[in-house]
């Protein structure tokens, strides 16, 4: 990969792999909605919005490889999911397959499987169970990777991402930590592999509590260096300051992802 996109380089975790990413990329082209506040003289910045398919097109020019994080993060009201998430997300893969853009990384999420519950252990075989609009949205977003993987020969990595963090701060995150250094070797696999078609992964570190089987990844040749055991002690305490969620504690989402609007009845969902 020569020439990269990172989408939603404004963000959080955008603003940590622009510094993470620039050395192994030199030819690294940022894009956000919204200019970052500590846009530096030697980054190569396109203002543009995922719903703007001309916009979008203008940003894949002569691109070989993309990064794609850009979108509404959190959960949020049907219309804004719907246009960042879903119409920017449609425009994002379509873009790319008219530019010819060689591989995708797909930034999804651990709310793709939000209501499995804690006590059970999923790979990616696993049916989906989105807890949110904003995981039913990034479910789209594999679809579409899978799409365009195998109808136009792009090589997409789907990655499951957990808590992106420099360490985890609580019970939840010991299970779902994933170390900045370790996802961009996550990245590096999605752009870098030979003869990649579509593949998923969870974005995780080598998590001694993990909810998730990681195996495809480790096939992949994924060797995570962080170790969320190493701060448990620490999480753990401040775990004791947290407030009780019933559900929440309950589905591998977590609060306020699967708590938040939930009316439904949750004796059935335990004996499921």
């Amino acid at each position: 990969m020569k020439r990269v996109l990172l989408t939603g380089a404004s963000g959080g975790i955008g603003t940590r792999l622009r510094q993470l990413l620039k050395p192994l990329y030199p030819e690294l082209i940022l894009t956000d909605l919204k200019i970052p506040g500590d846009l530096r003289a030697d980054e190569t910045f396109i203002q543009a919005d995922l719903a703007d398919m001309a916009a979008v097109e203008a940003a894949c020019e002569g691109v070989d490889g993309i990064v794609h994080l850009g979108g509404f993060s959190v959960e949020g009201p049907w219309e804004t999911i719907l246009s960042a998430n879903i119409i920017g997300c449609y425009n994002l893969f379509e873009a790319a397959h008219r530019k010819g853009v060689k591989r995708v990384v797909f930034a999804s999420s651990n709310h793709v499987m939000g209501f499995y519950p804690r006590s059970t252990k999923i790979g990616i075989e696993a049916v989906p169970i989105p807890d949110s609009r904003y995981g039913l949205s990034k479910l789209f977003g594999e679809g579409l990777g899978a799409l365009y993987a195998h109808k136009h020969g792009m090589g997409v990595l789907s990655i499951r991402i957990g808590n992106f963090a420099e360490q985890p701060i609580d019970e939840r995150r010991l299970a779902i930590w994933l170390k900045p250094e370790d996802l961009v070797q996550l990245i590096r696999i999605g752009l870098e592999t030979p003869d990649l078609v579509y593949e998923v992964v969870y974005g995780m570190s080598d998590n001694k509590r993990a909810w998730w089987d990681n195996s495809n990844a480790l096939r992949l040749g994924y060797q995570p260096e962080g170790k969320s055991e190493d701060f448990a002690a620490a999480a753990l305490e401040a775990q004791k300051k947290l407030p009780k969620d019933e559900i929440g504690d309950y589905f591998q989402g977590g609060s306020p992802f699967c708590s938040q609007e939930f009316d439904g009845d949750f004796s059935r969902l335990r004996k499921a």
